[in-house]
């Protein structure tokens, strides 16, 4: 029942959660339940059950915490191998050490998850984080036992043995940080597991916090029982985290988490490493296949819209010899959780999956994230590039776009109403916006995100593909752009663009010939232009306010300054070359939209490398160090990140170290994976230098 319920979902909500929450058996849950009762309920049986040594004893703090008494930045270095925090971090750790309710907003790879980390080993008591998502708990928890930090999660993935060792891990005080979802934690059992206990509690931190409020996109009942443990622990301070929360949101969040005049922080929406592109839409297997050669053994995520394309273009790209694994909530739960491990522990590079993967992952070596098609808000577009470059290395996020999509997207706006169905349609309209013009992506994101941009920053070759493409140079196009025009008014202004394209290039589909648009003047006269030559056309005669599209499928109509230019026959310059032959479109191997704009330059992003690539040495310790992580995490049945991210090892193949001390220099080289990697690492730098 469960499975269907999740199964209706897809299609209607943007965002990634709806097939990674919590979907094991009640048999299990139920074994909980039992094991809390044994140990904690107040019943006479109960009371004999529960452990000697854990009967009417207050907390035993077996482990005191790790860096209470030191600065934040020293636990930074010390415990993770970084050497200064990113975005608002700092800020976010200050106030909640402090004791001030904050409210985050961080964009999705901004580094939330350091923001309690830290305060969880500076305070004494523990830190509970609410996450709706168990693969990010196991995660989290994973990584920081790599680096030396007692953690643990409570959910229905473990078993009677691990569940009852965690709570005594809890109860004794030796976890830092205890990981629970918001409906393991509304129980009756849990919430009189800690009343009942005397537990300190310094801080609760709820992650992906927008899911209290009604007016967020994820909103979830279970996130407003969350205000029963504050009210268990009045004295714990109080973090809510989110990527994405407007104003109201942010209202919402602050008071039905009961926060006591919270802090706002809101970080930068930039994220400077990812690479953006758009380019139109033709075959989109040859253009997949295309990028991924020039992508080679990069880990990935290809987004599409329906499961059916998912399944399709998996088996397609398969068969071209890419590892590819497929993941939508058509496939069974055991399937899902079997293809993420697969994609997480890079047995698998690349996955094709729709909406409902994503949300929770934690893999930093996502290299690229292509959208087969339009996503249907920027929200939604910009969480899912997200998950590409976690480790600030350079990314790609590649979108494949065709005006066809946008009726294919409404086809799900049928059953909202009025309002809902508005909204929707905004939302679309902005994204589609973002894929046709050709102003810098970077700082349209920025803005639809009501952050300020600041014009005097230079873009460079890792901004997107419209700066990379150069400063537009004025062509004149006044014949293909009165043709085009004409046509719009010969066809009654009445279809868009993509209609009045095929009009021109003399389509004998069966639309045309019924409204007897084959007998029109303009009818045939573009046949010496490629067809996305036009719509590229058409949507440059948009922006510089020669059309204006309106209604539900974006109808042309005509400006009074482009009347004027047919009237005075005015010269009409445009960013735009249009160059009069025939084009062979069966064997076009440029595919981007904006090949017909008229630019001083072309660029290609960067490459996620940090040693010099004429550095034959590093990289033969950079391949050394992989293949050496790959088999280390098979031993240690834990996915390669986890020992070292890529930047890691990147820079280690850099700066070839040679004792435990310049061990520590390495970025994301904490004392505990020193310790426990240092050797090994060492060895494989000393054999591969001359």
């Amino acid at each position: 029942m469960q499975g269907e319920f999740l199964k209706g979902l897809e299609g209607v909500f943007p965002k990634s959660f709806i097939a990674i929450y919590d979907t094991k058996k009640n048999t299990q849950k139920n074994t909980q339940k039992k094991i809390e009762q044994s140990l904690f309920d107040k019943q006479p049986d109960a009371v004999e059950k529960k452990p000697e040594s854990l009967e009417n004893q207050p907390m035993v703090v077996e482990n005191q915490p790790l860096a209470v008494g030191k600065q934040p930045e020293a636990v930074l270095k010390e415990v993770f191998g970084y050497d200064e925090f990113r975005l608002l971090q700092k800020d976010i750790i200050d106030n909640v050490l402090s004791g001030h309710d904050t409210i985050a907003v961080m964009p999705t790879g901004g580094g939330k998850s350091i923001c309690y980390q830290i305060p969880a080993l500076l305070f004494e008591g523990l830190t509970i984080v609410i996450s709706p998502l168990i693969a990010l708990m196991q995660d989290q928890v994973s990584a920081l036992k790599s680096a030396g930090v007692e953690a643990v999660f409570l959910n229905s993935t473990l078993t009677t043995e691990q569940y009852s060792a965690s709570l005594s891990k809890i109860f004794r005080g030796k976890a830092k940080i205890v990981y629970m979802s918001p409906e393991g934690l509304n129980t009756k059992s849990k919430l009189s597991l800690f009343s009942e206990r005397n537990l300190t509690v310094s801080c609760i931190t709820i992650d992906e916090a927008h899911c209290v409020s009604e007016w967020g996109h994820d909103f979830r009942p279970d996130y407003l029982e969350i205000a029963n443990i504050r009210r268990l622990f009045p004295k714990a301070v109080c973090l809510a985290l989110t990527a994405t929360a407007t104003k109201q949101v942010r209202v919402d969040i602050a008071k039905n988490l009961g926060m006591n005049n919270p802090v706002e922080l809101i970080s930068s929406f930039n994220r400077e490493n990812i690479y953006l592109e758009v380019k139109r839409k033709r075959d989109y297997f040859f253009q997949i296949c295309e990028f991924l050669s020039e992508h080679k053994d990069e880990s990935g995520i290809i987004y599409c819209m329906s499961r059916k394309n998912v399944d399709d273009l998996t088996e397609r790209l398969k068969e071209a010899g890419f590892d590819a694994v497929n993941y939508h909530a058509g496939l069974t739960d055991s399937i899902r959780a079997k293809h993420q491990e697969l994609f997480i522990r890079d047995k698998k590079q690349i996955m094709v999956a729709t909406v409902a993967f994503g949300m929770g992952i934690n893999k930093p070596n996502v290299r690229f994230v292509i959208h087969c098609d339009l996503p249907k808000s920027i929200e939604q577009y910009y969480q899912e590039i997200g998950r590409a470059g976690r480790d600030s290395l350079p990314s790609h996020a590649l979108l494949l776009y065709s005006a066809s999509d946008t009726q294919k997207i409404k086809y799900f706006f049928t059953e909202m109403d009025e309002s809902e169905r508005q909204k929707a349609e905004n939302l679309l309209s902005q994204m589609v916006h973002y894929a046709e013009s050709r102003t810098c992506r970077r700082k349209q994101i920025l803005q639809y995100f009501g952050e300020r941009y600041e014009a005097e920053k230079k873009c460079d070759g890792s901004c997107c593909d419209i700066c990379d493409a150069g400063e537009a140079i004025l062509e004149d196009v006044t014949i293909p752009a009165l043709k085009f025009l004409s046509c719009v008014i010969r066809t009654k202004q009445r279809y868009g663009a993509a209609y009045v394209t095929d009009v021109l290039l003399g389509s004998k589909m069966k639309r045309i010939l019924d409204n007897e648009h084959d007998k029109l003047s303009t009818y045939g006269i573009g046949k010496g232009i490629a067809r996305d030559a036009w719509l590229e056309l058409a949507s440059v005669l948009v922006d510089e306010g020669y059309l204006i599209k309106s209604g539900e499928y974006g109808v042309l109509v005509i400006t009074k300054k482009a009347h004027d230019a047919i009237v005075n026959k005015d010269k009409i310059m445009l960013p735009l070359f249009m160059e009069e032959k025939k084009v062979d479109t069966s064997a076009i191997l440029d595919t981007n939209p904006l090949s017909h704009l008229k630019r001083s330059r072309v660029k290609k992003a960067p490459v996620a490398q940090s040693f010099d690539a004429s550095d034959e040495e590093a990289a033969k310790i950079a391949v050394e160090l992989r293949s050496w992580r790959t088999k280390t995490a098979e031993e240690n049945n834990i996915p390669p990140y986890i020992i070292f991210g890529d930047k890691t090892i990147n820079d280690i193949a850099a700066k070839k170290p040679r004792t435990h001390s310049a061990l520590l220099d390495v970025f994301g080289m904490g004392e505990a994976k020193a310790d426990k990697y240092g050797t090994a690492v060492l060895r494989i730098v000393v054999e591969n230098l001359s």
